[in-house]
């Protein structure tokens, strides 16, 4: 089983950039796609991005396509979510997670249930 530490979170003026960090350790990082979510207050998880196992495909949702890079270091066990041009909407507590599949449909990276490690999440916070 992985355990899963996202680091990097903080407090950013709009239009600011963070970088988040997900150390992997135990096995299987790198042969399983990996997902970012978040959590707003008082709201439901959301997906955020996602990357596949070997790099070669990523997704967004639609509210962070342009602003938010995701990626990954196989020889570090890390996932990183790159957000830059940051809204003040953007405000969540931010967990990343680890897919149950090796191989997937596009769909199936942008919900909750097909997680199934998670870790224990990183505070955002973005001043108007």
């Amino acid at each position: 089983q992985v355990q899963l530490v996202e680091s990097g979170g903080g407090l950013v003026q709009a239009g600011g950039s963070l970088r988040l960090s997900c150390a992997a350790s135990g096995r299987s990082f790198s042969s399983r796609p990996m997902g970012w979510f978040r959590q707003p207050p008082g709201k439901e998880r959301e997906f955020v991005a996602s990357i596949t196992w070997n790099v070669g495909s990523t997704y967004y949702a639609d509210s962070v396509k342009g602003r938010f890079t995701i990626s990954r270091d196989n020889s570090k066990d890390t996932v990183y979510l790159q957000m830059n041009s940051l809204k003040p909407e953007d405000t969540a507590v931010y967990y990343c997670a680890q897919l149950k599949y090796t191989y997937a449909s596009a769909s199936t990276y942008t919900e909750t249930r097909n997680y199934d490690v998670w870790g224990r999440g990183t505070q955002v916070t973005v001043s108007s």
